[in-house]
Order: structure tokens, then sequence, then C-alpha cells
């Protein structure tokens, strides 16, 4: 598959962090699209062009630079009890943002949650990195720092045990952890499931790129797998987000290596849950959205439709609120004015199905990942007219996500109790 035109307009519909990372945000007046809006950066200054056969990247970061934070805590297991303060199931959450966090009545949650309040599922964020989120308080673990480029780390060497995000794109995985998990407690937003757990792995370099190798061996490592030179997991996830796709590779399919692991991980029981990346042309050529084995998310508006950005195709399973120009998708953000962000892009996407996915694991912990992916994908919503775009061929798979239903259709079987 061929790159796309590169034309300016094209350049500020691009999501990526580097062209890797799945968010998007858009004020007018900076044109900072990609993660989160910022003002534009100084006359002159601009972000080094990606080594590899892509259209290039926007000039501008989309959150201010940080610097290295403070030495992690000691690597220590998530504690199963330590779960937020919670209302009961039938009650609105107090928490401030909730008024207007749209996507959540779009996907049915409130009604979800009358049936899966949630539970302490472990998800792994295989994105930019550990940050301490208030928002996870006591639920979130500082994984592993699989970049091993010091060149591109940020943070003086190559793989280590502090995953702790760094650079321009340090906030993107926090967003993307908010979203699935941000606790029920009265502050900031709300999470699909309030009660998950997230390990935060570290692919993502300061610029914003995943080495496929890194990636693989992330992967692994997140389910439990033995990963020479680095110690064992001792979180293992059920669950694995990818909101990124595989730089240094072409785009012209899933690559072999990332195909291997995810049907090595898939076999052990893991699902993994990727974006379906902003280019607006078909997945298919994106590594790990094109691969096998997959739950490939891309966005819809409000109204259930294909933003301009969002990839689509064969290869897309279901798609989810990602919020596009002006109606991002309000979430709970340290790097933000006030500690909010209201971003776009299939990175936000990814994370509901995998909140959804750890509700479902919540009430029926032994499914598969082959009925994750059917319960999922057989109770999504049909989109308005049956298409989520005029064109035939930029579809959205089978609909959009649909919280409550997925939840039923699993209370209602015995399989996996």
């Amino acid at each position: 598959m061929n790159p796309r035109p590169s034309t300016r307009a094209t350049m500020l519909r691009r999501l990526l962090l580097g062209g890797a990372l799945l968010g998007a945000g858009l004020p007018a007046a900076s044109h900072a699209i990609k993660l989160v809006p910022i003002p534009a950066l100084p006359p002159g200054q601009t972000t080094p062009t990606p080594p590899r056969p892509i259209p290039p990247k926007p000039a501008l970061p989309e959150i201010p630079p940080v610097s290295p934070a403070p030495a992690a805590p000691e690597l220590q297991p998530l504690n199963p009890t330590a779960n937020p303060a919670t209302t009961s199931a039938q009650s609105v959450p107090s928490d401030p943002l909730y008024a207007r966090q749209w996507d959540l009545p779009v996907i049915r949650l409130p009604q979800a949650w009358t049936l899966a309040p949630g539970g302490p599922v472990t998800v792994a964020v295989l994105d930019t990195g550990f940050v301490n989120s208030p928002e996870l308080k006591g639920r979130v673990v500082n994984g592993y720092d699989f970049v091993s480029d010091p060149r591109r780390s940020g943070d003086g060497d190559g793989r280590d045990p502090d995953a702790t995000g760094v650079g321009p794109y340090a906030y993107h995985a926090e967003i993307v952890a908010n979203i699935i998990a941000a606790g029920r407690d009265g502050q900031g937003m709300v999470g699909i499931n309030p009660q998950a757990r997230i390990v935060h792995i570290r692919v993502g370099g300061t610029d914003g790129m995943i080495d496929p190798t890194d990636l693989t061996d992330a992967m692994k490592w997140a389910v439990g797998m033995t990963v020479a030179g680095v110690p064992a997991n001792p979180n293992p996830a059920r669950l694995l987000n990818l909101s990124l796709y595989a730089d240094f590779i072409p785009l012209t399919g899933c690559d072999p290596r990332i195909q291997a692991t995810i049907d090595t991980i898939t076999a052990k029981g893991a699902l993994v849950i990727a974006g379906a990346a902003n280019d607006g042309t078909d997945a298919r050529g994106y590594s790990p959205a094109g691969c096998r084995n997959v739950l490939t998310v891309t966005s819809v508006s409000a109204e259930g439709t294909r933003p301009d950005y969002a990839n689509w195709g064969s290869s897309v399973t279901l798609a989810a609120p990602g919020g596009e120009r002006g109606h991002g998708i309000v979430a709970s953000s340290l790097s933000g004015p006030g500690g909010e962000r209201e971003p776009n892009g299939t990175s936000f996407a990814a994370p509901h199905a995998a909140g959804v996915a750890s509700l479902l694991l919540s009430v029926r912990s032994k499914l598969s990942p082959a009925l994750l992916r059917s319960y999922l994908t057989r109770t999504a919503t049909p989109f308005p007219g049956g298409q989520c775009d005029p064109v035939p061929a930029h579809t959205c798979g089978r609909g959009t996500l649909n919280a409550e239903a997925a939840v039923k259709l699993a209370l209602a079987s015995s399989v996996g109790k």
C-alpha cells in the first residue's frame, strides 16, 4: 500500500505522535493536530522527519516537552484490594467531568454499569509510559521501559525498570489509561471500568516512534512471558491496549514479527486491542491494526459516523467514540489546563473497547480472546443507515461498541465463569 499524498491539509489531519501514536487534538489557533491542543512552537522550530516512507508528520508537538520525572518507586505488584471509593452502580457518578463525557452514553455505559460496575482486571497499556495519575491511585504500576535505543529514550540509557514517560508525548499513555480505568471517586473523569488496574509499559521514544522489536518484546512481557535481560512481570495482563503502530517498516501489511507475537500471546489467553490509525486510509497495512487476532478499533462521532482522519477497511473490527474536530474525548490529564484535555483520534477509541472488555472479564473471568472479540462485535450498535461512511469501501467493522449489550450477552452465557 502506497502512502497517501502529503499535502498540507493531509499533514494537518495526521494523528500521530511521530507517525506512531494515534492521538489527535485540534485547536484552530495552534494547528497542533495531534494528541492535545497547545500553542504553536516558536517560528522556525521543527521536529525531525521520521525515517520511514510515510507522509511527513506535523512539525508541532502535542504537549510541551517534559523533563524526566523523579525516579519511580520500586516496582510492586498491584494490590487487588486497592479500589477507589465507589458509589452504587445505579447512581450518577459525582466526578465533575462526567456530565461532559458524551462518549459514555454513546456506548451505553451507564446501563452496563447496572449489570457490571467493574472489577480489578489488569490491562497493559503499551504506549509512552508511566504517569502517576491521581485518577488511578493504588491501581497503576510503573511497568518497564522497552525503548532500547538511548538516542530515542530521553532518559540516558536503553531498556530499564523505570517506564516513566519522557518528552513531548509523555501524557499520551495517561489519557489512554484514564479512559479505561479512571476512578469513580468524585474527581476528574470516570473511566469505563473504575476498578481496573493498569500496567504502563513504555514502547514510544521521545520522538513518539515505536521500534518493532521493542514492541514485540513488550507484548510478550505484558502477558508474563520471559524476555531476555528483563525481570519477570509480576502483573501479567489479559488485555493489551495498543494505541499506536510500529515504525521503521513499510505500511504494506502486518509485520511478520508482530504477527507471530500476537498469535503467541493470543494462544496464552490475552487479547490485543489496537487503534486503527488516523491517516484516513485502509488500516490493513498497519501493524498491529492489520494483523490477525487483533480487535482493531476505529473512531466514530457521537452520531456514529467516521471522522475523516479515522482509518477504515476489512481489518477494522468495530468502532468506538474517538472524537472529532471541536468535539473531542473529555479526559483528565496532569498535562492539561485545569487538569483536563479534549483530544481526538483512534488512540482514544481503542481504550473504550479495552475498558468494556475488562468489564466482561470482571463478570466472566475465563473468557477467551475469541469470545471477547465475539461478544464485543456481535453486540455492536448498527451504524445509521447501515454504514459509517457514504463510501462503501470505508467500512468501520460491525458497528459502534455497545457496553450494555456486550455485558448482557456475557452474563447470559455460562461460558467463562
